[in-house]
């Protein structure tokens, strides 16, 4: 799938870019459906990675969507291709934030989250570059709108991220206020991120940094997680936090 995106460029000529989406695997729910969640991997990654782990938790009743991101040049990989949801070029809140392909990244998201049936709940996570796609979502969702100012419409119960990120924290605090419906969402988003604290590819600082911005705008059902010594990696106690956190969360039946 690919998502276009323009720009304005020099006097009036409008530059787009094209966003080719990579291929989409899916984890049905072994149970009754009671929620969907898309799953977003890390840089260099793709779907079918997380998919398989996914698959094995104890969460039958959840309809699990992995996408793989666009091939693209990637900044601190010196413009060397690679997955990726966006353009970094340093991996922390501290970075420019590539608003277009951020964008691209939560309008796929959401394009696959608006065909699920009415009554199905609907959640974002991600690991990585991953996590700080989920988040960017996240805020899209309280304020309404994407960067661009596009409507977004689509209504999150919750959000989960791994080693992750807040892009465009530095914006994020004059973005929301004077709205009175962003404090709103806000106040009632869930969000859980969890974070090694020996993670030596995204510092610990910058998921804890991201976790007090969040917070400091208004996200009050917010839990923060810290793994001591674990690294830039998933481990089955963290895993089993996101199970326990999803089940009470969205209210899922048997777990």
């Amino acid at each position: 799938m690919s998502y276009s995106s323009a720009s304005m460029g020099s006097g009036s000529r409008t530059t787009r870019r094209t966003f080719e989406f990579g291929r989409t695997h899916v984890v049905r729910p072994k149970g009754k459906h009671q929620a969907t969640i898309v799953w977003l991997h890390g840089l260099g990654d793709k779907g079918s990675s997380w998919s398989q782990l996914l698959e094995t938790l104890p969460l039958p009743n959840i309809k699990w969507i992995c996408p793989t991101a666009p091939t693209r040049s990637v900044a601190i990989f010196g413009g060397y291709p690679c997955t990726a949801w966006f353009d970094v070029g340093d991996l922390s809140e501290d970075a420019p934030d590539d608003l277009e392909g951020l964008d691209a990244s939560a309008a796929h998201v959401a394009n696959l989250l608006s065909t699920e049936p009415s009554d199905i709940t609907l959640g974002i996570g991600g690991f990585s570059i991953g996590a700080a796609t989920a988040l960017y979502s996240a805020t899209c969702r309280t304020l309404g709108q994407y960067g661009n100012g596009n409507l977004y419409s689509v209504n999150l119960s919750a959000v989960v991220g791994l080693s992750g990120w807040l892009p465009c924290s530095r914006t994020l605090k004059s973005r929301m206020e004077g709205s009175r419906e962003a404090a709103r969402h806000t106040a009632s988003l869930p969000i859980l991120l969890c974070h090694g604290s020996g993670d030596d590819v995204i510092a610990y600082k910058h998921g804890e940094r991201s976790a007090q911005v969040l917070n400091s705008v208004g996200f009050r059902n917010l839990t923060f997680r810290t793994y001591n010594g674990v690294g830039h990696y998933t481990v089955p106690e963290e895993m089993d936090e996101v199970c326990n956190w999803l089940s009470a969360t969205l209210g899922l039946e048997g777990y």
